[in-house]
């Protein structure tokens, strides 16, 4: 695990605990055994970080790689090259393998797909991840170093995205931007929530696309790529993505998920400096429930 520090003088273990899933003990264990370094330095848990500075932890429970089990699970792939893959997610699929949940993921689809790359391996990049139940265009590196160079875009803005969101209640304006930073949300480290603790910036731009009874179909396009990010500015607006069962209405959820695709994703490409541009339908699930709300909407 690798974290780059964003604040100064926050004490090493507490800044970890803080932007990790990791607890308290858990970091105080791993400094004792020395498995977190600073800048490739040995540390205590009293020191002072300061902006800049990348820390790695070595964790026993980290995902290799090498057991990875490739499974055949039907991709649908919009462009490929030797460099990087785009790929139509569906939803229900999640992305990356993590502890207590290393196969049927989408890496493990792709080293099923792209078996041997020029070194004998193949190690997909996911260089900007989908919730397990969004839908949509994400980016694939085949290489570290078109990872390297597609991280480095993403982070300059050089890579155009746009979702579909469909979110409870009716917007009044026709744009907006949500400019609040996003971290670990303190009452539950499992969920992300806008504070000024131990976050970092996060830009969410919108548009209304179309206005229902008690819902509304927004295009996001994001600023910044935070985890959780639109999930969590709708819910901080009080328009929650409808069907979230993290951050919406729990009563009206589906086993479907949050109704949030990625539906567009535009960058000249890192390597061939073509422009990519393409653009796909949402789900059938998401369709269906914007029929519903039309119907509902004309029939009030």
């Amino acid at each position: 695990m690798k974290i780059e520090v964003n604040t100064d003088g926050v004490r090493l273990d507490v800044f970890i605990a803080n932007n990790s899933d990791l607890s308290r003990s858990r970091v105080a264990k791993l400094l004792n055994e020395r498995k977190i370094l600073v800048n490739n330095n040995i540390k205590n848990a009293s020191y002072k970080v300061k902006s800049g500075d990348i820390i790695n932890i070595t964790l026993d429970d980290e995902v290799n790689y090498d057991d990875l089990v490739p499974t055949d699970i039907p991709l649908n792939i919009v462009y490929e090259d030797q460099y990087l893959m785009i790929i139509n997610k569906q939803s229900g699929l999640v992305t990356h393998p993590a502890p207590g949940h290393i196969t049927d993921t989408l890496v493990n689809a792709l080293i099923y797909h792209a078996k041997v790359s020029n070194d004998g391996s193949f190690r997909p990049g996911i260089v900007h991840r989908l919730d397990k139940d969004t839908s949509g265009l994400m980016i694939v590196a085949k290489d570290n170093k078109t990872m390297e160079l597609l991280s480095e875009m993403i982070k300059n803005k050089k890579v155009e995205r746009h979702y579909l969101a469909i979110v409870d209640g009716v917007i009044p304006n026709l744009t907006g931007t949500i400019d609040a930073p996003i971290g670990r949300d303190e009452g539950n480290r499992q969920k992300m929530a806008v504070t000024s603790k131990n976050s970092k910036e996060a830009i969410t731009n919108f548009r209304v696309l179309k206005r229902f009874r008690n819902n509304t179909l927004l295009e996001c396009i994001l600023d910044t790529g935070r985890t959780h990010q639109i999930r969590v500015h709708m819910n901080y607006i009080k328009h929650p993505v409808s069907n979230d069962p993290v951050y919406g209405n729990h009563k009206n959820t589906t086993p479907f998920g949050q109704m949030l695709h990625s539906k567009s994703i535009k960058l000249i490409h890192p390597v061939t400096f073509k422009e990519l541009y393409f653009e796909v339908d949402p789900p059938l699930e998401f369709c269906k429930y914007l029929k519903e709300l039309e119907e509902d909407t004309i029939n009030k």
